[in-house]
């Protein structure tokens, strides 16, 4: 008589089943898995067989997932994730541990990468492994350490380290203003302005600390991240109310120049966050410490 066995399914099964739920067509799970769609639909039929439940809804050609089905996933998910970054850390195995990292692109790679290098130089065995996010996310469903984040961090189950309270300010191309600097903000809304998906009440914001009464809500075209933003500004098509740690080149160099000149302070600012378990991993510990020294030597920061 053969022992009672746990039910363990394929690891390919399971990833297809979550992309599916993920990316909702069995298209788009072939191209990420580099697999043919009736391989992947092999692979969830099988699922579908070993564990005696309906996971997939077949309505003609389309795949999607059963109530069951998106239980089950929200089940395995964070399990996948922990078994991705137990073979990462395997694979690569620096002698000092790693630190997955989410980072905010614009932020990520403006702020934090130009400061790195310090960082290797003084913990050369730490390897720091970086994934974009735009949005908040669960650390229970993706395998990340910590993320940068901007605004109030409302992660149940985390401790943060404060890095950057974020100064705006409104910049353009110099041929939108060829009077020069305006004299007053409220002549900005004669301009078209340039609004960040992420921040849909910038300007609303920045015109009330300017004490300038406006519409609501603004007019104006809208970009979904800092980098096709700034461009925007680069050729031209408005005025952007950016941060002062993203512009500064570009305003030293006379590609961008201030719609005017003061810069305010956001309601939100940029932290660290990480799971309150992960917070006495070595490698995450030591890139605590070293970012504290980043934060506290940065002039906006309030003491």
């Amino acid at each position: 008589m053969r022992p009672n066995r746990p039910i363990l399914p394929s690891i390919t099964a399971l990833r297809a089943l979550e992309a599916l739920d993920r990316l909702g067509s069995a298209s788009a799970v072939a191209d990420e898995m580099a697999l043919t769609q009736s391989a992947v639909s092999r692979q969830l039929q099988t699922l579908e067989a070993q564990l005696g439940a309906e996971l997939i809804q077949r309505d003609r050609k389309r795949l999607s997932l059963t109530p069951a089905g998106q239980d089950y996933v929200q089940e395995v998910r964070s399990a996948l994730a922990q078994i991705a970054q137990a073979a990462l850390k395997l694979h690569v195995a620096p002698a000092g541990g790693m630190v997955n990292l989410a980072i905010l692109p614009t932020f990520g790679m403006r702020w934090l990468v130009p400061r790195l290098p310090d960082f290797a130089r003084r913990h050369p065995d730490v390897t720091i492994n970086m994934t974009t996010r735009l949005r908040p996310f669960s650390f229970t469903a993706e395998p990340f350490d910590a993320a940068l984040h901007f605004g109030e961090p409302d992660w149940p189950g985390t401790d943060r380290l404060l890095l950057q309270v974020e100064r705006v300010i409104p910049v353009c191309a110099p041929a939108l203003l060829p009077s020069g600097t305006p004299a007053s903000p409220r002549d900005l809304l004669k301009l078209p302005l340039l609004h960040i998906q992420t921040r849909p009440r910038a300007w609303q914001q920045w015109f009330r600390q300017m004490g300038v009464d406006h519409p609501d809500p603004l007019p104006g075209t809208v970009y979904d991240q800092f980098t096709t933003i700034n461009q925007a500004a680069l050729h031209g098509l408005g005025v952007a109310l950016l941060p002062n740690y993203l512009v500064e080149q570009d305003l030293a160099t006379g590609a961008l120049t201030a719609a005017f000149s003061d810069s305010v302070e956001t309601l939100g600012a940029y932290y660290l966050v990480w799971p309150h378990e992960k917070s006495e991993d070595p490698a995450l510990r030591e890139f605590r410490h070293w970012l504290s020294g980043q934060a506290q030597s940065e002039e906006a920061l309030p003491r």
